[in-house]
């Protein structure tokens, strides 16, 4: 799952430039995504992702680490499908006429699994079926929202982030 955790801090701390959404409103007269959303983070997000999990799958070839089997399209998924998973979200915030870094709890938190484990669902369901065990579903529930609360925090010290949540 680090995979996933990583791409959402990088993207903040690389992101700016060209919207997603190219600034453009949908039909509701809001923006689709908002500024938050680039294709620099998208970009550096999904790669530092990607690198962390060939990291871990070097870890676990080299060392043996007791690490979830890894191959590239499941860190591919996993980092992807967690910044997909929050555009998702901000989509809906948008449609739901939420602002930009308002609190929206328990979505804020579990966007970028939600978002990972569909894709992964998708295109590699045999390794999601094979790594994600009960017992892993519910570390990663329980880990998720103290995770993204402490890197929150980290992010609004280090002013990257405008709100600590």
């Amino acid at each position: 799952m680090v995979p996933a955790y990583i791409p959402n801090p990088v993207a903040a701390l690389c992101g700016g430039g060209t919207p997603i959404d190219f600034c453009r409103n949908y039909t509701d007269g809001r923006r689709i995504l908002g500024n938050g959303k680039t294709y620099r983070g998208l970009i550096c997000g999904v790669l530092a992702g990607v690198l962390i999990g060939l990291v871990q799958i070097w870890l676990v070839g080299t060392y043996h680490w007791d690490l979830p089997r890894q191959t590239i399209l499941s860190v591919t998924l996993l980092a992807l499908g967690a910044l997909l998973g929050d555009m998702g979200k901000s989509f809906i915030k948008r449609r739901l006429g939420k602002e930009r870094g308002e609190a929206w709890p328990v979505a804020d938190q579990y966007d970028l699994v939600v978002g990972a484990f569909l894709l992964t669902i998708i295109f590699d369901p045999a390794w999601f079926f094979a790594v994600v065990t009960l017992p892993v579903l519910i570390a990663i529930l329980v880990i998720t929202p103290v995770l993204h609360r402490s890197v929150n925090i980290l992010g609004y010290w280090i002013k990257v982030k405008k709100e600590p949540w």
